[in-house]
Protein backbone atom coordinates (compact mmCIF):
# COMPACT_ATOMS: atom_id res chain seq x y z
CA UNK A 1 0.00 0.00 0.00
CA UNK A 2 3.05 2.26 1.09
CA UNK A 3 4.85 1.49 -2.53
CA UNK A 4 1.42 2.28 -4.56
CA UNK A 5 0.69 5.56 -3.06
CA UNK A 6 4.52 6.69 -3.62
CA UNK A 7 3.85 6.00 -7.04
CA UNK A 8 0.95 7.51 -7.52
CA UNK A 9 1.78 10.52 -5.88
CA UNK A 10 5.56 10.62 -6.04
CA UNK A 11 5.83 14.39 -5.39
CA UNK A 12 4.18 13.99 -1.94
CA UNK A 13 7.36 12.48 -0.48
CA UNK A 14 9.67 14.79 -0.44
CA UNK A 15 13.44 13.85 0.81
CA UNK A 16 14.79 15.86 3.33
CA UNK A 17 18.34 16.88 1.79
CA UNK A 18 16.14 18.54 -0.41
CA UNK A 19 15.22 21.63 1.92
CA UNK A 20 18.96 22.29 1.94
CA UNK A 21 19.42 24.81 -0.55
CA UNK A 22 16.24 26.95 1.39
CA UNK A 23 18.47 26.79 4.50
CA UNK A 24 21.79 28.17 2.54
CA UNK A 25 19.64 30.88 1.01
CA UNK A 26 18.11 32.08 4.32
CA UNK A 27 21.46 32.47 5.81
CA UNK A 28 22.72 34.52 2.93
CA UNK A 29 19.88 36.74 3.16
CA UNK A 30 20.38 37.26 6.78
CA UNK A 31 24.15 38.09 6.74
CA UNK A 32 23.12 40.76 3.88
CA UNK A 33 23.01 43.90 5.96
CA UNK A 34 19.83 45.91 5.69
CA UNK A 35 19.76 49.37 4.00
CA UNK A 36 19.13 51.07 6.91
CA UNK A 37 22.10 49.65 9.02
CA UNK A 38 24.23 50.68 5.32
CA UNK A 39 23.10 54.33 5.88
CA UNK A 40 23.83 54.81 9.64
CA UNK A 41 27.08 53.25 9.19
CA UNK A 42 27.93 55.97 6.76
CA UNK A 43 26.54 58.97 8.29
CA UNK A 44 28.10 62.39 8.14
CA UNK A 45 29.68 63.07 11.44
CA UNK A 46 28.84 66.36 14.02
CA UNK A 47 31.80 67.67 14.90
CA UNK A 48 31.14 69.79 17.57
CA UNK A 49 28.16 72.93 18.74
CA UNK A 50 28.73 76.20 20.13
CA UNK A 51 25.75 78.22 21.78
CA UNK A 52 25.82 82.22 21.61
CA UNK A 53 23.24 84.05 23.50
CA UNK A 54 21.81 87.67 22.04
CA UNK A 55 24.88 89.70 23.41
CA UNK A 56 27.33 87.77 21.68
CA UNK A 57 28.56 85.67 24.67
CA UNK A 58 29.32 82.30 24.63
CA UNK A 59 27.33 80.00 27.05
CA UNK A 60 27.91 76.55 25.66
CA UNK A 61 30.39 74.46 23.43
CA UNK A 62 30.63 70.52 23.13
CA UNK A 63 32.81 68.61 20.76
CA UNK A 64 31.69 65.31 19.88
CA UNK A 65 34.70 64.03 17.55
CA UNK A 66 37.75 62.49 18.86
CA UNK A 67 40.69 64.02 17.33
CA UNK A 68 39.48 67.71 17.11
CA UNK A 69 41.53 70.17 17.21
CA UNK A 70 41.66 71.64 21.02
CA UNK A 71 40.91 75.17 21.63
CA UNK A 72 41.05 76.64 24.93
CA UNK A 73 38.38 78.74 26.32
CA UNK A 74 39.69 82.13 25.51
CA UNK A 75 39.98 81.49 21.83
CA UNK A 76 36.00 79.97 22.20
CA UNK A 77 35.20 83.59 23.67
CA UNK A 78 36.90 85.04 20.77
CA UNK A 79 35.32 82.70 18.33
CA UNK A 80 31.57 83.73 19.93
CA UNK A 81 32.27 87.34 19.97
CA UNK A 82 33.36 87.67 16.17
CA UNK A 83 30.89 85.51 14.66
CA UNK A 84 27.87 87.57 16.84
CA UNK A 85 29.94 90.65 15.06
CA UNK A 86 29.70 89.05 11.56
CA UNK A 87 26.60 87.75 11.87
CA UNK A 88 25.44 91.77 12.52
CA UNK A 89 26.96 92.98 9.91
CA UNK A 90 26.06 90.61 7.26
CA UNK A 91 22.43 91.14 8.61
CA UNK A 92 22.58 94.79 8.01
CA UNK A 93 24.17 94.05 4.64
CA UNK A 94 21.10 91.96 3.19
CA UNK A 95 20.04 93.37 -0.65
CA UNK A 96 17.00 95.37 -0.58
CA UNK A 97 15.41 96.06 -3.91
CA UNK A 98 13.46 99.56 -5.58
CA UNK A 99 9.58 99.43 -4.68
CA UNK A 100 7.94 99.97 -8.02
CA UNK A 101 4.67 101.21 -6.91
CA UNK A 102 4.33 104.56 -8.66
CA UNK A 103 2.17 107.14 -7.13
CA UNK A 104 -0.55 108.85 -8.65
CA UNK A 105 0.22 111.74 -10.94
CA UNK A 106 -2.51 114.48 -10.15
CA UNK A 107 -1.55 117.69 -11.08
CA UNK A 108 -3.21 121.06 -11.46
CA UNK A 109 -3.99 123.96 -13.79
CA UNK A 110 -0.38 126.30 -14.22
CA UNK A 111 -2.12 129.76 -14.30
CA UNK A 112 -0.81 132.04 -16.86
CA UNK A 113 -0.80 135.19 -14.30
CA UNK A 114 -1.00 135.39 -10.40
CA UNK A 115 -4.20 134.81 -8.86
CA UNK A 116 -6.06 137.57 -6.50
CA UNK A 117 -4.58 138.02 -2.70
CA UNK A 118 -8.61 137.53 -1.87
CA UNK A 119 -7.97 133.11 -3.64
CA UNK A 120 -4.73 132.85 -1.97
CA UNK A 121 -5.51 130.82 0.79
CA UNK A 122 -7.83 128.70 -2.04
CA UNK A 123 -5.20 128.57 -4.29
CA UNK A 124 -2.75 127.22 -1.23
CA UNK A 125 -5.00 124.47 0.23
CA UNK A 126 -5.61 123.33 -3.12
CA UNK A 127 -2.07 123.02 -4.17
CA UNK A 128 -1.51 121.02 -0.99
CA UNK A 129 -4.05 118.47 -1.17
CA UNK A 130 -3.46 117.94 -5.27
CA UNK A 131 0.83 117.81 -4.99
CA UNK A 132 2.04 117.38 -1.15
CA UNK A 133 5.55 118.03 -2.62
CA UNK A 134 5.00 121.52 -4.13
CA UNK A 135 5.29 124.86 -2.59
CA UNK A 136 3.66 128.04 -3.19
CA UNK A 137 5.75 131.04 -3.80
CA UNK A 138 4.78 134.75 -3.15
CA UNK A 139 4.78 137.30 -5.64
CA UNK A 140 5.42 141.18 -5.33
CA UNK A 141 1.83 141.80 -6.00
CA UNK A 142 0.81 140.14 -2.68
CA UNK A 143 -0.71 137.09 -4.36
CA UNK A 144 0.62 133.70 -4.52
CA UNK A 145 1.49 131.66 -7.86
CA UNK A 146 0.99 127.82 -7.65
CA UNK A 147 3.59 125.88 -9.34
CA UNK A 148 2.41 122.81 -11.17
CA UNK A 149 2.97 119.47 -9.55
CA UNK A 150 6.25 117.23 -9.48
CA UNK A 151 6.06 114.59 -11.50
CA UNK A 152 7.25 111.23 -10.02
CA UNK A 153 10.87 110.48 -10.57
CA UNK A 154 12.04 107.70 -12.67
CA UNK A 155 14.95 106.60 -10.34
CA UNK A 156 13.91 105.40 -6.67
CA UNK A 157 14.24 108.09 -3.72
CA UNK A 158 16.71 107.12 -1.17
CA UNK A 159 14.19 107.17 1.59
CA UNK A 160 13.30 103.84 3.56
CA UNK A 161 9.69 103.69 2.30
CA UNK A 162 11.07 103.04 -1.54
CA UNK A 163 13.21 100.03 -0.58
CA UNK A 164 12.20 96.36 0.53
CA UNK A 165 13.41 93.04 0.80
CA UNK A 166 12.59 90.81 -1.58
CA UNK A 167 10.48 88.80 0.86
CA UNK A 168 9.09 91.09 3.33
CA UNK A 169 7.13 88.38 5.05
CA UNK A 170 10.72 86.19 5.75
CA UNK A 171 12.61 88.08 8.49
CA UNK A 172 16.23 89.26 7.62
CA UNK A 173 18.83 87.32 8.74
CA UNK A 174 22.46 87.42 8.58
CA UNK A 175 25.17 84.47 7.85
CA UNK A 176 23.37 81.52 8.05
CA UNK A 177 26.14 78.91 6.53
CA UNK A 178 30.05 78.79 5.97
CA UNK A 179 31.70 75.78 4.24
CA UNK A 180 35.17 74.82 3.22
CA UNK A 181 36.66 71.85 2.58
CA UNK A 182 37.20 70.58 6.02
CA UNK A 183 34.01 71.26 7.58
CA UNK A 184 30.91 72.99 7.41
CA UNK A 185 29.45 75.82 9.51
CA UNK A 186 25.61 76.06 9.99
CA UNK A 187 24.16 79.16 12.13
CA UNK A 188 20.30 79.17 13.57
CA UNK A 189 19.13 81.78 14.97
CA UNK A 190 15.83 81.78 17.33
CA UNK A 191 13.26 84.76 17.82
CA UNK A 192 15.28 85.69 20.86
CA UNK A 193 18.92 86.17 19.64
CA UNK A 194 19.85 82.93 20.71
CA UNK A 195 22.25 81.34 17.73
CA UNK A 196 23.47 77.82 17.24
CA UNK A 197 26.57 76.89 15.57
CA UNK A 198 26.66 73.40 14.40
CA UNK A 199 30.26 72.18 12.82
CA UNK A 200 29.66 69.46 10.44
CA UNK A 201 31.15 67.36 8.16
CA UNK A 202 30.59 69.01 4.40
CA UNK A 203 28.85 66.26 2.39
CA UNK A 204 26.36 65.74 5.86
CA UNK A 205 22.68 65.75 4.15
CA UNK A 206 19.60 67.22 6.30
CA UNK A 207 21.68 69.44 8.41
CA UNK A 208 18.29 71.81 9.24
CA UNK A 209 16.93 68.31 10.24
CA UNK A 210 19.63 67.51 12.94
CA UNK A 211 19.59 71.57 13.38
CA UNK A 212 15.65 71.54 14.63
CA UNK A 213 16.46 68.23 16.75
CA UNK A 214 19.29 69.97 19.02
CA UNK A 215 16.75 73.19 19.22
CA UNK A 216 14.21 70.85 20.56
CA UNK A 217 16.87 69.53 23.49
CA UNK A 218 17.51 72.85 24.49
CA UNK A 219 14.23 73.90 24.26
CA UNK A 220 13.04 70.66 26.39
CA UNK A 221 16.30 70.46 28.94
CA UNK A 222 17.40 73.90 29.26
CA UNK A 223 14.30 76.62 28.83
CA UNK A 224 12.34 74.53 30.58
CA UNK A 225 14.39 74.07 33.50
CA UNK A 226 13.09 76.46 36.19
CA UNK A 227 16.95 76.97 37.83
CA UNK A 228 18.42 78.17 34.66
CA UNK A 229 19.00 81.92 34.15
CA UNK A 230 18.69 83.50 30.71
CA UNK A 231 21.95 84.56 28.90
CA UNK A 232 23.68 82.41 31.76
CA UNK A 233 26.09 79.45 30.42
CA UNK A 234 24.41 76.37 30.01
CA UNK A 235 25.18 73.53 33.15
CA UNK A 236 22.15 71.10 32.40
CA UNK A 237 23.22 67.11 32.96
CA UNK A 238 19.92 66.03 30.90
CA UNK A 239 20.63 68.12 27.69
CA UNK A 240 24.13 66.85 27.82
CA UNK A 241 23.17 62.95 27.54
CA UNK A 242 20.22 63.99 24.83
CA UNK A 243 22.63 65.92 22.85
CA UNK A 244 25.36 63.05 23.48
CA UNK A 245 22.71 60.57 22.39
CA UNK A 246 21.68 61.83 19.72
CA UNK A 247 25.01 63.35 17.66
CA UNK A 248 27.10 61.07 18.67
CA UNK A 249 24.98 58.37 17.35
CA UNK A 250 25.53 59.75 13.99
CA UNK A 251 29.02 59.18 13.64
Amino acid sequence: MEEVVSKAHPRRFIPFPAIAPNRSTSEQTVTIPHPLILLSSHTMPVYSLIIINKAGGLIYQREFQPGLLKLSTNDYLVLAGTFHGIHAITRSITPKIPNLTIPSTSTTPNPSSSTPSHHASASTATSAVLSPSSTSASTPGGGTQTPTAATPSPHPTSSSSSWSYPNPSVPVTGLETLETEKFRLTCFQTLTGTKFLLFTDPGMPNVEGVMKSVYELYADYVMKNPFYQLEMPVRCEGFDRGLGGFLRGRA
